[in-house]
């Protein structure tokens, strides 16, 4: 395999492998190095990639697990898993004044979820990843994927509820 037939291979995932990295480092400065370790992985490896069925799905399993070795590793003590993929719709300043305190309670919503639920839930929810390729990258079987993700907006869903209906009598 030739330079430019791993950048054919590549181009398509690699912005997805960036968000997935900066959703679990939060640093973009991180993220990028991690993106950049994955993909001279994924080079030093090109003549072995034919054999996958899936490079996408190795790529991103490859920056799943260097980035939870980064937030275990002594020099990543002050890191976070939080979420940061929010886009701006430029609406009016009330509306983006009320999108970015709901965001920001789901982001902490999200934060409090299991390391499980967090990842598929980035996957299937923003990275729009179907769930065979989830079960492929989390090394779990499509319904437990489906059980995960469902629980996982379940708990956002009553706790946003909660949030939203602070103080609100209910009949």
């Amino acid at each position: 395999m030739n330079q430019s037939d791993f950048i054919k291979v590549i181009s398509p995932f690699k912005d997805r492998v960036f968000r997935l990295a900066k959703r679990l480092l939060v640093s973009t400065e991180e993220a990028e190095d991690a993106t950049q370790e994955v993909l001279v992985k994924l080079w030093n490896n090109k003549n072995k990639l034919e054999a996958y069925s899936s490079v996408e799905a190795l790529a991103m399993t490859m920056t799943k697990n260097y980035c939870l070795d980064q937030l275990k590793s002594k020099r990543a003590t002050e890191m976070r898993i939080v979420h940061s993929n929010y886009t701006d719709r430029q609406p009016g300043l009330q509306q983006q004044t009320e999108d970015r305190d709901s965001w920001q309670w789901v982001e902490k919503i999200i934060e409090k979820l299991p390391e499980q639920q967090k990842l598929i839930l980035q996957m299937r929810d923003i990275e729009q990843y179907e769930f065979e390729e989830i079960a492929k990258i989390m090394d779990m079987n499509e319904t437990a994927v489906r059980v995960a993700l469902s629980r996982a907006r379940k708990a956002l869903r009553e706790e946003l509820t909660k949030t939203h209906s602070y103080g609100i009598k209910s009949n």
